[in-house]
């Protein structure tokens, strides 16, 4: 609709689950690791947690095209909500056995015990990655933990579990933890940071064969990182209808008021305090007391005035009844030493408990000034 007018190839904001668009930020690329990691064959579970529309889909893909091969058999189960019976179905379907397998679990064992053999000779691997793993059946979690224990030569069914963190509340029920302690990778997928928000807007769009610098402005690019709360699938959303209304319009680039209008039409709304983790905000106010006169040093504290307390602790007769290191302060004759004096600087000086006027030799500017302040320096999106 846009493309031609934004000088694109593609829409590069489409909300299908493309590998060729994945962008790796630190920790997509972790959780990509992971996977890969984990689908090779070793004993363990592998699980991966992000909020919903942080590119996990994306991620298994990507992982299940790098690891496939054809010696290697893999299984992407993307709807779990099944019965036990259909789940079996389903995995017997995937891994190519027999329809005898598909209706009884005893051959099904038979069979993946085969397999697996078969594979480990190979080089290759055998392996079921559950997407939407919040959504599984309590029946399947504990099926899947008993498949994990068919092994063969070291060899085993290798799970990857890829959820929202619901899956995480649900693995630390009590009736699930032997499940948890099979898990030997795990990771959490975050949100973007605004640098990330950026990169990742300008990623796509290079791969759609554009340029950002064209297309947003950097205030638009802010208003959509604070109201998509670093969500890739969210991020994609605003900017997808964002480049429909300045086409309408015929802007270019789209500008934050673009941006703003697409996120009330879907209520999208910016997190409290201004977005999430990695946003700009506004510098806390900086306390009388903290603003300090260029080359001057930091006023020392005020001594403490005696209390009636005090003075009851020296005795109802006056008499001086402190310790020996305190006493020793006042001269051994019992008079009292010379006072001590405060240090002076050039603010001024203490004595006695009040500050006195600096004189004119150091007296500053009455307009507070700043040391050590710098400029913060503007961030290139693009």
């Amino acid at each position: 609709m846009y493309e031609q007018y934004y000088g694109l190839r593609e829409r590069p904001f489409d909300l299908s689950p493309n590998p060729r668009f994945l962008f790796l930020s630190e920790g997509h690329r972790e959780a990509l690791t992971h996977l890969r990691y984990g689908l090779t064959g070793r004993p363990g579970l592998t699980v991966i947690v992000g909020e919903a529309g942080t590119g996990k889909t994306t991620l298994v893909r990507a992982a299940l095209q790098t690891a496939g091969s054809d010696t290697s058999t893999m299984v992407h189960l993307a709807n779990p909500t099944l019965t036990r019976s259909e789940f079996y179905e389903f995995l017997a379907s995937g891994f190519g056995f027999s329809t005898q397998a598909a209706a009884s679990k005893t051959r099904f064992l038979a069979e993946i015990e085969q397999l697996i053999l078969a594979r480990e000779r190979q080089h290759g691997v055998l392996a079921l990655v559950v997407d939407e793993a919040q959504s599984l059946p309590h029946e399947l979690l504990e099926e899947i933990r008993l498949l994990t224990n068919t092994e063969v030569r070291g060899r085993s069914l290798a799970v990857a579990l890829v959820g929202q963190p619901e899956l995480a509340a649900r693995l630390n029920d009590p009736s699930l933890r032997q499940l948890k302690q099979r898990i030997a990778l795990r990771c959490l997928l975050s949100p973007l940071t605004l640098p990330e928000t950026a990169a990742y807007i300008a990623a796509r769009v290079r791969i759609a064969g554009g340029s950002a610098e064209t297309m947003f402005t950097r205030d638009a690019v802010i208003a959509i990182y604070e109201r998509s709360r670093g969500i890739p699938r969210t991020i994609s959303v605003i900017c997808d209808n964002s480049l429909v209304n300045g086409f309408a319009a015929s802007v270019r680039p789209v500008g934050r008021d673009f941006v703003i209008e697409v996120c009330r039409d879907f209520d999208f709304v910016a997190a409290p305090g201004g977005g999430a983790s990695g946003v700009r905000r506004e510098p806390a106010p900086i306390k009388p007391a903290a603003i300090a006169h260029p080359g001057t040093t930091p006023r020392p504290p005020l001594p403490v005035p005696p209390t009636r307390d005090s003075a009851a602790r020296d005795g109802k007769d006056g008499k001086d009844r402190r310790p020996e290191t305190a006493a020793a302060r006042d001269g051994k004759d019992g008079k009292a030493g010379k006072p001590e004096t405060a240090p002076v600087g050039p603010v001024g000086s203490i004595a006695s408990g009040a500050a006195a006027t600096p004189s004119s030799e150091t007296k500053q500017d009455s307009k507070p000034q700043f040391a050590n302040v710098t400029t913060p320096r503007r961030f290139s999106f693009f």
